[in-house]
């Protein structure tokens, strides 16, 4: 347990850093998951829509530090192929 009062105020800046971080890792997957249920419904034009959102939030959590910047483009990376499937498919 910490004893002196830099290891304390350590204990308090990583519990408000957990706090928004958790909440911001929450919102990304939020919009992942509308994503989601645009591509099982099969509507592109919402699709496109979600998919911008969703890309805006992941960058913003690479940004933040919340998603390694890797990880961020990979996820990316991998709802655009699936936009592009279900844009070939549609058309």
């Amino acid at each position: 347990m910490a004893n002196n009062p830099g290891a304390k105020k350590a204990i308090r800046k990583i519990a408000r850093r957990t706090e928004v971080n958790t909440a911001r890792r929450s919102r990304v997957r939020t919009f992942l998951r509308k994503f989601e249920d645009a591509i099982a419904k099969g509507d592109v034009a919402v699709a496109k829509a979600a998919f911008i959102e969703a890309q805006s939030e992941l960058m913003r959590a690479v940004s933040k530090g919340v998603v390694h910047p890797n990880t961020g483009s990979r996820k990316v990376s991998r709802l655009a192929a699936r936009l592009k499937k279900l844009d070939k498919a549609a058309a």
